[in-house]
């Protein structure tokens, strides 16, 4: 069958195929550690599925306004004001069936053929393959290492063209976990309203953060820089509802509108139920959160100690999310490997621990860990990990 060439240039999601394979690896009875899947492994907290389940006995199961319901659209507003300092509309907010909904509906409503929209590297997976599918074309720029991963404005200033309409910022990271300071963000936005560039703040690990850091939104710089963003989030990974999809999108209002109006066309509403859920987690206790966030502190602290205590291995402590992001170029060189995507494999044959090449997020000498699992896993598979890598 002939399929449009928008499908055509799509990569599937490494993450996806990594989960995948080990499911169906402990489908078969194998003991596999999985050290991709990016989402927490606490359930849903119990007043979140209460507040669902109460709407759904009370016949809150039907469709709902394309934008999502008021009293979620408030919430969020409510919740922007409290947070962040920012100011929005019900107008200029959009409730979808996920952050990931929320991006694809926006580079649909703002691309056209040929239009450029600059992406950091590492980035997440489907960043690039959402512009293409948009018709536009991803630019890449690296983010150094050594400058933790992160870009920098003189970056951006240089692969800005005429066809540039927006830049994707995601803080903290997926994969790498690191924070753009208010200052290195400031610079970009400088950079960003100099030459009309939209900037889309993926702000979904806004609230797991540590050590006493901060998140920054860069539409709070200036009343240019606000009307100039477009603030991507939603409950999947402060809240573990990854299942319930729910995201939100705030920003220019004509540009949101369009992305109302597509989802009108595709999605017709977020999930009804799942909305009530989302309502409880904004404005109901934040308690489950910080006892989350105290655990993660816990196994990242853990994972980096035994990480870097692999030869060949070297880890950055990561400021936020729940993601390492692990350079193996050292043990891949004294193993005879050149492909991590090859090492990768050879770690989930051999050892049977599934961790995410960084071939997908556009680097070529790391591999991302989730610790969003228990001690006693990360533990068991971080070991397996340097038996395979030191050969005992």
């Amino acid at each position: 069958m002939k399929l449009a060439k928008r499908v055509t240039v799509l990569s599937p999601s490494p993450t996806l195929a990594i989960t995948a394979k080990a499911n169906e690896l402990k489908r078969q009875g194998v003991d596999v550690v999985g050290l991709g899947a990016g989402e927490p492994d606490f359930n849903t907290p119990e007043h979140i599925i209460a507040a669902a389940e109460q709407a759904m006995r009370e016949g809150k199961t039907k469709y709902t306004a394309a934008r999502g319901i008021p009293e979620l659209i408030q919430a969020i507003r409510d919740k922007f004001e409290r947070d962040n300092g920012l100011s929005y509309s019900a107008k200029q907010i959009i409730v979808t069936n996920g952050g990931k909904h929320a991006l694809y509906n926006l580079f649909m409503a703002l691309l056209n053929p040929g239009d450029e929209v600059i992406i950091p590297i590492p980035y997440w997976v489907s960043y690039p393959e959402m512009v293409k599918v948009a018709d536009g074309v991803p630019v890449f720029i690296e983010g150094a290492e050594t400058n933790g991963f992160k870009v920098t404005a003189d970056q951006v200033k240089a692969a800005i063209t005429p066809r540039t309409r927006a830049i994707v910022i995601n803080s903290p990271s997926n994969p790498t976990g690191s924070i753009y300071t208010r200052k290195e963000l400031e610079a970009i936005a400088d950079v960003c309203l100099s030459h009309g560039v939209l900037m889309v703040s993926d702000e979904i690990y806004e609230k797991l953060i540590y050590d006493g850091h901060s998140h920054v939104s860069v539409a709070t710089f200036s009343k240019e820089a606000y009307e100039n963003t477009v603030i991507i989030n939603g409950m999947s990974k402060p809240y573990s509802m990854t299942g319930w999809r729910m995201g939100y999108a705030a920003g220019n209002e004509q540009l949101i509108q369009a992305m109302v109006d597509l989802s009108s066309h595709s999605t017709s509403n977020p999930t009804s139920f799942a909305q009530y859920g989302a309502l409880a987690a904004l404005a109901g206790t934040q308690e489950p959160l910080e006892k989350m966030k105290q655990e993660f502190v816990k196994r990242r602290d853990r994972v980096v100690e035994l990480l870097n205590e692999i030869d060949g291995i070297s880890c950055l402590k990561p400021e936020g999310a729940f993601y390492v992001f692990p350079n193996v170029s050292r043990a891949m060189q004294k193993m005879g490997y050149t492909d991590v995507d090859k090492w990768c494999e050879a770690l989930l044959e051999q050892e049977k621990v599934a961790v995410v090449p960084g071939s997908g997020f556009g680097v070529k000498d790391n591999i991302r860990i989730s610790y969003a699992a228990s001690m006693e896993q990360l533990e068991k598979g971080i070991g397996r990990i340097k038996r395979f890598v030191e050969g005992r």
